[in-house]
């Protein structure tokens, strides 16, 4: 059994038939043959350490741990102990399907039975197309036409009662052996604040569906409120199943679909589904615009501008909050994802693979196809996108979700003096104001790095510039011979 993105024991489809088969022997294998750029990012690294802990333990400490190249390692294990069956839930991103195809075909060669499941998403994404049998490029219509169209998710599976574990020692390089742990413990607060596992997993699932799901539509945007399901590490980790998730959802509202709260969460998940979509249909969608619009956008270059905004000294409250919450707890409210990624490729209009980048490496639940989706949904270049000319005014934004500032205030406490009219805009405090609160803008906190209107002025200019040369390009391209 070849763990992946599947660290549980419950509702894991290819552990429940390798179970039922005869003696399993659970591995995990940090491949490091990828590029580099694929590789899990400091803040993933720390969470995986402790997620393969769990499982290890979940397995009476008999999880077999290797680095390397799987397809060398699978094959060498498969030769000397004589394995005449291989089983793992598939994954979705475009180097992991070009690796396990190759594994796949080089262990049928060898005589090895293999079988693959999918235990990660709800729908596969070459189930769900257009009538023309082609992908979706709208949310809306992929999600309920294309998926709530089709038959209902299958239904979790239990642990199985009988896991007859082979364990051998000398192919067991232990946990350690991946050094998945940062040298300096930057992840004190994270450990506060998190449980990774699949244990943690359930007691966040039936934390948030009682208390949260309900309000879910009417309080997820607000930050200060805990009304998000914190479940996006442990699902990108396969600590929970998204299949367990859809249906415990469903069966605390009585499966009444009509539930707001219950309609906008499955919603979500949906999104969640829609990112992977993408990925799979549109494998160049980390790398390339997805909107070929935008080829030959002017994006600056500011290393200045880029590093104030990673962390979090901007000089505009909310965005600086978001970024510092990013760096301290390994996460961010979804809300305000949206708004300091707005501010990075439309305020400062710097490219949005370099705020990818920098969440691929602070987020826990960093995920292939969520971030690049999302980084392009939020710049416009992306599918079923935010238009070019929807610019998140992070003053307006804060004001709205964040009224009384105790977000802000959490994490820029050096504004925690400053009166609620100002908290997102102390550059606009009267002196005796900011006198009060101890506030000196350019020293204890930095005085705006751009001016909020100017920048949206900027940015609407360039991005209707983009548009007007893709259209003369695309024109002159019908009118030549």
């Amino acid at each position: 059994m070849w763990f992946r993105q599947d660290l549980r024991l419950r509702d894991n489809p290819a552990l429940s038939f390798a179970a039922e088969q005869g003696s399993v022997l659970p591995v995990y294998i940090l491949d490091d043959s990828c590029e580099e750029q694929f590789q899990p990012g400091g803040a993933s690294r720390w969470w995986l350490h402790h997620s393969l802990q769990s499982l290890h333990q979940s397995l009476d400490k008999q999880l077999h741990c290797l680095k390397g190249d799987a397809s060398a390692l699978l094959l060498a294990l498969v030769k000397r102990h004589g394995i005449k069956r291989v089983v793992w839930n598939r994954c979705y991103e475009p180097w992991q399907i070009a690796r396990d195809t190759q594994i796949k075909q080089t262990l049928l060669d060898a005589g090895v039975e293999v079988h693959s499941f999918n235990g990660h998403l709800l729908w596969e994404p070459w189930q769900v197309l257009k009538k023309d049998g082609t992908p979706y490029k709208v949310f809306t219509p992929y999600y309920r036409r294309g998926c709530l169209g089709k038959a209902p998710p299958r239904m979790p599976v239990s642990a199985p009662q009988e896991l007859n574990i082979e364990y051998l020692e000398d192919e067991d390089k232990g946990l350690q052996s991946l050094a998945l742990m940062p040298n300096i413990a930057w992840y004190s607060q994270m450990q506060e604040l998190w449980s990774p596992g699949e244990a943690g997993a359930a007691d966040t699932l039936s934390r948030f569906l009682p208390e949260c799901l309900g309000a879910y539509k009417a309080e997820r945007d607000f930050p200060e409120i805990q009304a998000t399901s914190r479940l996006s590490p442990h699902l990108h980790f396969g600590e929970i199943s998204v299949n367990q998730v859809w249906y415990a959802a469903l069966d605390s509202k009585g499966g009444n679909r009509e539930d707001i709260g219950l309609d906008c969460y499955l919603s979500e998940l949906g999104w969640r589904e829609f990112s992977h979509y993408l990925l799979y249909h549109f494998p160049t969608l980390p790398t390339d615009n997805f909107s070929p619009k935008f080829a030959g956008f002017a994006w600056r270059d500011d290393p200045s501008d880029l590093s104030a905004w990673q962390l979090g000294q901007t000089g505009i409250p909310i965005v600086d909050a978001g970024m510092r919450e990013l760096w301290q707890t390994g996460t961010m409210h979804n809300r305000v994802r949206m708004v300091v990624g707005s501010f990075l490729v439309k305020n400062l209009l710097l490219h949005w693979s370099k705020g990818e980048r920098w969440f691929w490496n602070t987020l826990l639940d960093a995920d292939l196809a969520a971030n690049c989706a999302s980084w392009q949904w939020v710049a416009g270049t992306g599918a079923d996108a935010a238009p070019y000319f929807r610019i998140f005014n992070p003053l307006l934004q804060g004001q709205r979700f964040d009224p009384k500032g105790h977000y802000v205030r959490k994490y820029c406490p050096e504004l925690s003096k400053v009166p609620d009219k100002f908290i997102h805009n102390p550059w606009d405090a009267p002196q005796a104001i900011l006198e009060y609160a101890n506030v000196t803008l350019g020293e204890n906190y930095p005085k705006p790095i751009v001016d909020l209107k100017a920048s949206r002025l900027r940015a609407l200019d360039a991005f209707a510039q983009a548009k007007e040369t893709y259209a003369q390009a695309k024109e002159a391209l019908v009118e030549s011979p």
